[in-house]
């Protein structure tokens, strides 16, 4: 990625000299609110960009993970909801990435890059980037683009949507929002869409293929499937996601 460009993230104050490079820095204001929490691959090949955009994000309640290069992000990216993907990187074409994720299913993704041409937007988006942010920018544009993709990846249920309640725990499809004895559980997209999906067939064993087909589309893998478990169980306990090995999970009491 080209020295001279940097991401605008927010008004911020300089805290280096004016021969060294700048760093942007959110303001430190109250976070905007956000209508969900998504887990979020940063491929950015510049640290202290990336380190600087993942501060914001986490700041609005989002999971993030950075990767500086392309066969990072082939490795990685089917845990993400969204891809954030500089086009610039140090080993692999970012143009291939983007066809390659897109190959493999419907997943969000955002060029986020320094290449600000007509030209390099055309590309972009014809690779299969769902949108194309040309460096600087502005940290509430970036949300704003954000949030526009991923209302259309994945539209909110209608109001007839069902709720699901076992015991403390309390799943309302409409909202999209988990509870447990009360307390709020953010969950990342893809964490909801595995739990509602288990806690509708309770009693029921899940095959992985299936789970994954359903929730991920055609691209899973093994990895995928056992990283949002995990992560899930922390969240609401161990006990309401049961393995059941050599087949799949099932939904259980907590």
């Amino acid at each position: 990625m080209g020295q001279s460009s940097a991401a605008v993230l927010e008004p911020h104050r300089a805290r280096h000299p004016l021969n060294s490079p700048i760093r942007a820095e959110p303001a430190p204001t109250a976070p905007d609110h956000t209508p969900a929490s998504w887990r979020i691959l940063i491929v950015e090949s510049n640290a202290a960009e990336a380190e600087t955009l993942a501060h914001g994000l986490r700041r609005h309640g989002h999971e993030v993970d950075i990767v500086a290069t392309g066969r990072d992000a082939l490795h990685t990216y089917r845990t993400a909801d969204l891809v954030l993907l500089d086009l610039e990187l140090p080993d692999l074409d970012g143009l291939e990435i983007c066809r390659r994720i897109r190959a493999a299913g419907e997943l969000p993704l955002i060029a986020v890059t320094a290449r600000g041409s007509e030209l390099d937007r055309v590309l972009g988006l014809q690779a299969g980037a769902d949108d194309y942010l040309a460096k600087p920018y502005g940290f509430r544009e970036l949300m704003a683009r954000m949030e526009a993709v991923m209302r259309r990846a994945c539209p909110q249920p209608s109001a007839a949507a069902t709720a699901i309640t076992c015991g403390p725990l309390h799943i309302d499809a409409g909202t999209r929002k988990v509870t447990l004895d009360g307390r709020p559980v953010e969950t990342t997209r893809k964490e909801f869409d595995m739990l509602y999906l288990l806690a509708s067939h309770p009693g029921t064993v899940i095959p992985r293929k299936e789970l994954m087909q359903r929730v991920w589309g055609d691209s899973w893998s093994r990895r995928t499937v056992d990283t949002h478990v995990s992560t899930l169980r922390g969240k609401i306990g161990a006990s309401w996601i049961i393995t059941v090995r050599g087949v799949g999970f099932r939904f259980g009491p907590g």
